[in-house]
């Protein structure tokens, strides 16, 4: 694959050299051979917007084809259980700090009674481990309480990344569970992804460029073939291409490709060395002895090689013919 380039330069080179009335001597050269398929339009990352806790969609700020930042919030769910669980810690912990009162008191009352010797000092070391252990229950139920927060907060749905919406297959009102994607974001720009069939996958190779069909504008493009993946499925290999400018409007666009999947050796002529006369086509040949003869050929299909039009020559013509550029 990375012979024909150099080729195709070669035949460009000598077609230029060569001017109506002179003569070009006619060698076998490498042609690639040309396999059409449909590439189709995606983005490089395709990433779930997943919800992170279970319960009710309240609120849904996108729909399908809207621009998003990544961390951009894009749902809100909510869980009445949650704020329920709130409510019950809020109780407990007035209750708690009640009875740390009651027992902060009852130590300030007890280091008194100690200083007059009217309880021991084991008594007051009881006193102070119920403050203690009364505050250790407070710090627990703070930090359950916290954590309680942090799931009402992963009720916000963020964006992955950024990019456009694919899809959003839930509503408001809809109940979902942890993990579930609310929003389908597609970021990191846009490639096309080939189904090559397998018969030719040996013969593709990273970096090969890659013809895709001609836009409105009626220009074509080259693009080159970033990626191959090993595994196949149904017959048909999967490569993905980097093109310049691709239209990402529409994701899953398919977009006509032509593929360079072999190459053959063939002859060669610029189109302006044939010509026609009574439904045969003929090109002009100069003999040893500088004669000028009419040969009848076949001529095949027409060969770009930088925007110069060359026909392949099936028959009527051998290696080594000196064929005449016509100036008609």
């Amino acid at each position: 694959m990375r012979v024909w380039t150099l080729l195709a330069a070669g035949m460009a080179a000598a077609l230029g050299q060569v001017a109506q009335g002179e003569t070009l001597a006619v060698a076998p050269q490498e042609i690639v051979e040309w396999k059409a398929v449909y590439g189709q339009v995606e983005t490089r990352d395709r990433v779930p917007a997943r919800a992170r806790i279970g319960g009710t969609v309240v609120t849904l700020q996108v729909s399908e084809g809207d621009t998003v930042e990544a961390g951009a919030r894009i749902a809100v769910v909510e869980d009445d259980k949650l704020a329920f669980r709130l409510d019950s810690i809020d109780a407990r912990l007035e209750a708690l700090e009640a009875r740390l009162e009651t027992a902060r008191a009852d130590l300030d009352r007890g280091e008194q009674l100690l200083e007059r010797g009217v309880i021991t000092s084991q008594r007051l070391d009881q006193l102070q481990t119920e403050v203690d252990v009364i505050e250790g229950e407070i710090r627990s139920l703070e930090s359950d309480r916290l954590v309680v927060e942090q799931q009402v907060a992963e009720g916000a749905v963020l964006s992955p990344d950024a990019g456009v919406v694919l899809s959003v297959p839930l509503s408001r009102g809809s109940v979902v569970t942890p993990g579930e994607a609310v929003a389908e974001i597609g970021g990191g720009g846009v490639f096309l992804r080939l189904a090559v069939p397998e018969r030719h996958a040996g013969s593709l190779a990273e970096g090969d460029p890659i013809e895709i069909a001609a836009g409105p504008n009626g220009a074509s493009r080259t693009g080159r073939l970033a990626k191959i993946y090993p595994q196949i499925e149904g017959g048909r290999v999967q490569a993905d291409v980097e093109v310049e400018g691709l239209d990402d409007r529409f994701i899953g666009r398919r977009v006509p490709v032509r593929l360079p999947v072999d190459s053959r050796m063939a002859l060669l002529v610029p189109e302006a060395a044939l010509g026609q006369r009574g439904g045969l086509d003929f090109v002009t040949v100069e003999t040893a002895a500088g004669a000028q003869l009419r040969r009848t050929v076949v001529p095949g299909e027409t060969v770009m090689q930088d925007g110069a039009a060359w026909r392949e020559i099936l028959t009527g013509l051998a290696a080594g013919d000196r064929v005449v550029i016509d100036d008609e």
